[in-house]
């Protein structure tokens, strides 16, 4: 099976390629716009702005990141100011991350730019076609937990 039949044949390399565009573009818009952020510090502050003080095993869970990974994300963040890590006292092995008030600040800065960026890629395509992708997406992933132990 040579590469040309893997585009007309799967949609692995359209979703691989279309996740990498979508994370450059979104640097760069967010840089052009004086915002520091990547998508994925983005997402930790989506869900920190829900729920603060979350378990950090429980991000990593929850933004299907390894604890490693993740562990990454919170360092890059703390550095920035943007998250702080506070320890638990009943278990000294749990990690709670909660918002700093720059965190805040860049969350309620970003949403709007990120309403943005999602209006704009996702520009001509009809409500039906975005629920058919959705659809797509989630037959996927539903396929990967029947063969794996990803998210068990």
């Amino acid at each position: 099976m040579t590469r040309s039949n893997l585009d007309t044949i799967s949609l692995i390399p359209w979703i691989g390629k279309t996740a990498k565009f979508m994370d450059y573009y979104i640097g760069d818009y967010m840089k052009s716009n004086g915002i520091n952020i990547s998508k994925e510090q983005f997402i930790v502050l989506k869900y920190l702005n829900e729920k603060d003080g979350r378990k950090q095993n429980d991000l990593a869970f929850i933004t299907n990141r390894s604890k490693t990974a993740l562990t990454r994300l919170i360092n890059t963040m703390e550095k920035k100011g943007y998250v702080s890590r506070s320890i638990c006292e009943k278990d000294m092995r749990i990690n709670h991350i909660y918002l700093t008030p720059l965190g805040r600040e860049i969350w309620k800065k970003s949403y709007p730019f990120f309403l943005e960026i999602i209006e704009e890629l996702q520009k001509g395509i009809s409500q039906e076609d975005l629920l058919n992708a959705q659809n797509v997406m989630k037959q996927i992933q539903n396929n990967i937990n029947l063969k794996t132990t990803i998210n068990q």
